[in-house]
């Protein structure tokens, strides 16, 4: 180590410029093209009015009881798929008590597969563990294995794919339909015509299970427009509802552009990657409801700062100027700002200045907790990184456990996820921040998936760049493995954290949904980001897609 720092030293006295480990970024595919939106609030208003008769209209159906409760569930999986369920989570709540009560197994005998998963789905997704059991008549007794006459069932194993990826440990026919269903639809997918050709693909691509819940409701209306129209109270509802939250949510990434560039970012710390609306699509991935606006600003502006210091940290300063910057962030003190390099002071006092603003606001409310968590998680990423630079520096692979350790912290998942709770208002109570400090199970999962998601896919172009610290080389080098079986077993990992969040969000919960959906949404985003390519890096296929989908198309009226 002291030998690496001596040449260091050396190399700086002698030439006019450090050697700067630059990663070249590709630059922002949009430009300012969010910059020009100007929002109409009589058009906002209208929507919301708009909303009021269908609401209504749906309402007295979800509690008719006169309904058939297949009927009702398959009504409430279309509200929840089409991300509405927010607007009426008591009555639907009431509803799936009342019939969860009443479940019993023989009532499945007659059944079928579609319906028993649509059933299966609704039940687990808004926390109720409906037993696995109901799929057992769907196996051979004999040989154990699936029937083979459901394979040509396709809406049927459709369903029960979509159902497999609710599983908790332990449900092995589950994991053993998860792989069944996959393989039968992958060998007819290129047969099949129509919407149902358009299902299959969009399920084999990324389960709803796994998605950003707005980009996969909008597609639930495109793909499934059958169901949608079933009753014309949801296809109004969900025709108006995207309406009115494209213009809110176009609005909110106006801002936080605007905001970004008044920052002059680009200008004073040109070796980043500029990802605004990239951001903000990351964010509004955790919660997209009217009433969360506020916190999607915030939280995209505190993980905006995030990109700049890793970008800073892995992209452009030496292992000195790394140093100095995170003794700053850790005294958290405008003094500091004489011991760090030029380009970045701008940098530091905009970070100090709009933590301290956001605290003063927050005071108020008498919820300040909040931002001081963040600012801590902040902090912590900031001694991680330094972390990973001294190992990239001196040469050092960590061990897997090591590597693990430091990596969870730079996953950035703490400061993403405490951020997310700033602007969420009172449900963020002290009990809450408190639920989140003991780091429980279901928030370890997200962020193990969070961590190994993205190693898995970055590794190569991170060795490229002569980085030592990644998941995969770690893993390789503890364990002796081959490449090949260090990703095989870190995908297991993931696997087995999907279930410990299934769990986790099931009842009796430990906290209420709200808290829990930005958790399971996080992971739900690190799998859009990171399971085809690094769609932040690279953004031009999955986050392009979606922001077009989103921000730059209209919905169909």
């Amino acid at each position: 180590m002291a030998a690496v720092e001596t040449n260091a030293t050396i190399q700086e006295k002698t030439t006019a410029e450090p050697v700067r480990p630059l990663a070249h970024f590709p630059p922002s595919v949009w430009g300012d093209r969010f910059l020009s939106f100007t929002l109409d609030n009589s058009e906002l208003e209208g929507y919301a009015k708009a909303m009021e008769a269908p609401k209504e209209e749906l309402r007295r159906l979800i509690v008719d009881q006169t309904m058939d409760s297949n009927k009702k569930l398959s009504l409430i999986y279309s509200v929840h798929r089409l991300g509405l369920t927010y607007l009426f989570l008591q009555e639907i709540e009431a509803q799936l008590d009342k019939i969860f009560k009443e479940f019993n197994l023989q009532d499945y005998d007659e059944v079928e597969l579609y319906t028993t998963s649509i059933n299966f789905q609704v039940f687990r997704h808004l926390g109720y563990k409906l037993p696995c059991d109901v799929f057992n008549k769907f196996k051979d007794s004999t040989s154990g294995a699936f029937k083979e006459d459901i394979s040509t069932d396709v809406k049927g194993m459709l369903g029960l794919y979509e159902s497999a990826q609710l599983r908790t440990r332990g449900e092995s026919i589950l994991d053993e339909a998860s792989v069944f269903t996959e393989t039968q639809l992958k060998s007819v997918v290129n047969n099949l015509e129509g919407k149902l050709a358009q299902q299959v693909l969009q399920s084999l691509r990324r389960p709803f299970h796994q998605g950003m819940p707005m980009v996969e409701a909008r597609l639930y209306f495109s793909n499934y427009s059958e169901e949608c129209a079933t009753h014309e109270s949801l296809l109004k509802l969900a025709k108006l509802h995207f309406s009115y939250l494209e213009l809110q949510q176009k609005e909110e990434l106006r801002i936080v552009s605007k905001w970004w560039k008044d920052m002059r970012f680009q200008e004073t710390t040109p070796y980043i990657r500029d990802r605004v609306p990239e951001i903000y699509l990351w964010i509004l991935g955790l919660y997209f409801e009217p009433r969360y606006s506020l916190a999607r600003i915030i939280a995209t502006k505190i993980t905006l700062f995030l990109v700049v210091l890793d970008d800073t940290y892995d992209a452009y300063a030496t292992i000195e100027e790394i140093r100095l910057l995170t003794d700053a962030i850790n005294r958290w003190d405008m003094s500091a700002m004489e011991q760090i390099p030029e380009y970045i002071r701008p940098f530091y006092k905009i970070l100090l200045d709009e933590y301290a603003e956001l605290e003063k606001q927050l005071a108020k409310e008498g919820r300040a907790n909040s931002v001081i968590a963040s600012k801590e998680a902040f902090q912590d990423i900031a001694r991680g990184y330094l972390e990973e630079a001294e190992w990239t520096n001196s040469g050092y692979v960590a061990s897997f456990p090591e590597y693990m350790k430091n990596g969870l912290i730079t996953s950035a998942y703490n400061v993403i996820s405490k951020s997310a709770l700033v602007g969420m208002g009172e449900i963020v109570s002290e009990n809450a921040l408190a639920w989140y400090e003991s780091h429980p199970k279901t928030l370890q999962a997200s962020e193990l998936i969070s961590r190994l998601q993205d190693d898995v896919m970055t590794y190569q172009f991170e060795r490229e760049r002569g980085q030592s610290a990644t998941g995969v080389d770690a893993y390789i080098k503890t364990y002796g493995v081959s490449e090949k079986e260090a990703i095989d077993e870190l995908k297991i990992m993931i696997e087995n954290a999907w279930k410990d969040i299934n769990e986790g969000c099931l009842k009796p919960r430990e906290v209420s949904m709200d808290l829990l959906a930005p958790i399971l949404n996080l992971a739900r985003m690190i799998d859009v980001v990171y399971r085809y390519d690094d769609g932040f890096t690279f953004p031009g296929k999955t986050m392009k897609e979606y922001i077009t989908l989103l921000f730059v198309g209209s919905v169909s009226m």
